[in-house]
Formats: structure tokens, C-alpha cells, sequence
């Protein structure tokens, strides 16, 4: 079983940076796929990140140049560094850990973005 619990949200304005966090707890965190996904009011989920346990990278072409996806496996942190948000990012931001057949979530964070 594998626990998820996002942080780092917030207020921000166009322009400015956020950085979300994701504290994984339970087993295999480090050869678990870990990433972001997003749902703005009104529509379905998207895919923003995700890190393989090897650090390979990959963004949704909304997001690229302007996130970064990092994993610290010693502290069974993801993080999700932000810059350049723009209102469009505005949305409840949810962490997920895929092993196996399995994904977990997050309850997720809360990203506003005011023009």
C-alpha cells in the first residue's frame, strides 16, 4: 500500500512559481513511476509529469520549458517546480505512484493562478 500526500499549493499570479511536493509513504517508492496529473473545473483530468525510478522525464506539451519534475528517493519526495504559470494552469493538482498494475493517488493540492 502506498500513501500519497501533495503540498505546496497556492495563490500565485501569472508570472510567478509554485513548487508541490509529494511525500510518499509505504514500500517500493523508489522503483515506483511517479508523476503529476491536473483537473480543472469543468474538465477531465490531464496528465502535466511523470519520473521513472531510472529519472527519465516526460510533460504534457502545455507544461514544457515551464515545469520540472525531480525525485529525491532517499526522502520519498517527488517534486513538481512550476515557473512562468500562467492562468490556464489553474487546476487541483494530484500526485500518483504507478508500480506494477497498481496506481495510487494523492487527495490533491489546489493551483490558482490570477491574471
Amino acid at each position: 500500500q502506498v500513501q500519497l500526500v501533495e503540498s505546496g499549493g497556492g495563490l500565485v499570479q501569472a508570472g510567478g512559481s509554485l513548487r508541490l511536493s509529494c511525500a510518499a509513504s509505504g514500500s517500493a517508492f523508489s522503483s515506483n513511476t511517479m508523476g503529476w496529473y491536473r483537473q480543472a473545473p469543468g474538465k477531465q483530468r490531464e496528465f502535466v509529469a511523470g519520473i521513472t525510478s531510472g529519472g527519465s522525464t516526460n510533460y504534457a506539451d502545455s507544461v514544457k520549458g515551464r515545469f520540472t519534475i525531480s525525485r529525491d528517493n532517499a526522502k520519498n519526495t517527488v517534486y513538481l517546480q512550476m515557473n512562468s504559470l500562467k492562468p490556464e494552469d489553474t487546476a487541483v493538482y494530484y500526485c500518483y505512484s504507478r508500480g506494477g498494475a497498481k496506481t495510487y493517488w494523492g487527495q490533491g493540492t489546489q493551483v490558482t493562478v490570477s491574471s
